[in-house]
């Protein structure tokens, strides 16, 4: 399959007016620093690279048409890392305008369901598609993080949080020429004293300079692109039967 037909980055006009497309697939990420070893917009590519490789597979398995929209860089940031040189927090409101005014776009050319494919653990979507649920009632839109999708401990020695075992291989597997290990801190990461907060009986943001010294959290040591080569293709493999399935007439068991 041509890239052309999937990925609205490479794409033209004169392919996509021909072709049905049943699913558009926005992937989302953050504009952060991830250790000192991956991209700053680590989270939208490789929330990119996985939607394009879940969209061949819905088509190659299922003949779903999916088209991969641009991935967006803006993501919600933790305390302490607006600090941070070139780390940009967007808030809430500035998130929900831009997914609105996408959603919108292609609810009024025919297009009603909406997969996110989210790279970034800040970004939080659950309200904003309530809301649009009753502007655009037509519209499905779908949300998920593609880094849960399968658990990470049946693919990596020790997975982490944020520049990770997990991350780090995946970029290794799409994009080697962006990855150096070698100039990788540890991530070495701290967490909440009290055990209330450790045992997760209320939420609260995590100062991003409290808890690590290198903005990773998890360590990337032992990161191979084999790892993430496997990780990434079950993780695809796992959203084309999600595409398939949000196709369907009905999602619903009768009552």
């Amino acid at each position: 399959m041509n890239n052309k037909e999937i990925d609205l980055s490479v794409s033209n006009y004169g392919t996509t007016r021909k072709l049905d497309y049943s699913v558009a697939i926005l992937p989302w990420g953050a504009t952060e620093p991830h250790n000192y070893h991956l991209p700053y917009l680590t989270d939208a590519i490789l929330s990119h690279d996985i939607a394009v490789d879940a969209a061949r597979n819905a088509f190659e398995k299922y003949g779903v048409r999916a088209m991969v929209m641009p991935p967006v860089p803006l993501g919600a940031q933790n305390p302490g890392q607006r600090e941070l040189k070139f780390c940009v927090h967007y808030r809430y409101e500035t998130q929900k305008a831009v997914l609105t005014d996408i959603a919108s776009s292609l609810d009024h050319q025919g297009i009603k369901r909406l997969l996110i494919i989210n790279g970034h653990g800040g970004n939080t979507f659950k309200s904003m598609i309530r809301d649009l649920s009753i502007d655009l009632p037509d519209m499905l839109i779908a949300t998920s993080e593609w880094f849960k999708v399968c658990p990470a401990k049946e693919y990596f020695d020790n997975p982490g949080d944020h520049a990770d075992e997990l991350e780090t291989s995946v970029m290794m597997y799409y994009h080697p020429e962006l990855v150096n290990l070698a100039d990788a801190g540890e991530g070495r990461a701290g967490g909440f004293a009290p055990e209330t907060l450790r045992r997760g009986i209320a939420w609260i943001p995590r100062a991003w300079n409290r808890v690590s010294l290198d903005t990773g959290i998890g360590s990337p040591a032992a990161a191979t692109p084999e790892k993430g080569a496997r990780f990434a293709s079950a993780v695809a493999s796992a959203y084309a039967d999600l595409l398939r399935d949000l196709t369907l007439p009905d999602l619903y068991l009768p009552l």
